[in-house]
């Protein structure tokens, strides 16, 4: 692996990765100070419908019309209700989804968006639930050429103050 040349400035386009799980949306306030923190930042939100599972439902559904249109608007009113909603004005945030392997289609996003730094929340599984579903956090760490903040859910939900929201 090749590492990337060391950002000039702060990280300034900052990747957020949900499943819509407990401990992705606790990385979110992590994600969401480290944009407002730095301003002219982006904040990416990157959901990826993992492809065995889409391949599954596309073709268990395929008599329905307009599945993807409908898995697309649930996507977005649970991105809309969960993430946006928090978001103050005036913080740009790119909504983008994707399909396929997750830890590849994050690291790939990254690369192709000169990400800074991405945010990723662990679930805090230990050696046999590791073994059992495998890391999308430790894949990436692995593959990504940026900085990467991997936030346990437990550190989140006992340390984590809500950030006061702005008028």
């Amino acid at each position: 692996m090749n590492p990337s040349p060391a950002p000039a400035s702060p990280p300034r386009r900052i990747l957020f990765c949900t499943d819509f799980s407990d401990s992705a949306d606790a990385a979110f306030t992590f994600a969401l100070d480290a944009a407002l923190d730095r301003p002219g930042s982006t904040l990416h939100l990157l959901h990826v419908i993992h492809e065995p599972e889409a391949q599954f439902w596309k073709s268990y559904l395929s008599e329905v019309e307009n599945i993807d249109a409908e898995a697309r608007q649930a996507i977005d009113a649970k991105v809309a209700a969960t993430y946006r909603a928090l978001v103050p004005p005036g913080l740009a945030l790119q909504v983008e989804y994707r399909v396929g392997p997750d830890a590849d289609a994050i690291v790939e996003f990254a690369r192709t968006r000169q990400i800074d730094l991405i945010v990723l929340g662990r679930h805090g599984h230990g050696g046999m639930g590791r073994k059992l579903f495998g890391s999308v956090v430790e894949k990436v760490v692995r593959k990504a050429d940026c900085a990467i903040l991997i936030v346990p859910l437990h550190y989140a939900q006992v340390f984590v103050r809500p950030r006061p929201r702005l008028p």
